[in-house]
């Protein structure tokens, strides 16, 4: 099986920083795209950013040039740095990571999820 650890949520003022970690581990040939989602309450779940293998990036256009999304191939882990924080950003996120287990076989896996709370 495959697992994804999410870390880093909490608490931040507007204006503020945090940093997200999510290492997958398990049964892994490789890990192809990786990418972070938010869910603020009643809203549906929407894509932050997201990365390839070879590194190329996509960000949703309310977190350009705010937060930075990276990746560590030895260490299976994708980062999420968000810079310039606003309380809209209050959201459970969570990554998802697309792994190859064959080579016939990829499949998505999705964390458990961790809060990022801004205040005003």
């Amino acid at each position: 099986q495959v697992q994804l650890v999410e870390s880093g949520g909490g608490l931040v003022q507007a204006g503020g920083s945090l940093r997200l970690s999510c290492a997958a581990s398990g049964s892994i040939l490789s890990v192809n795209s990786m990418a972070w989602y938010r869910q603020a309450p009643g809203k549906q779940r929407e894509l932050v950013a997201s990365i390839t293998s070879g590194g190329s990036t996509n960000y949703a256009e309310s977190v350009k040039g705010r937060f930075t999304i990276s990746r560590d191939n030895a260490k299976n882990t994708v980062y999420l740095q968000m810079h310039s924080m606003k309380p809209e950003d209050t959201a459970v996120y969570y990554c998802k990571a697309n792994v190859r287990r064959s080579l016939l076989v990829a499949s998505d896996y999705w964390g458990q999820g961790t809060q990022v709370t801004v205040s005003s």
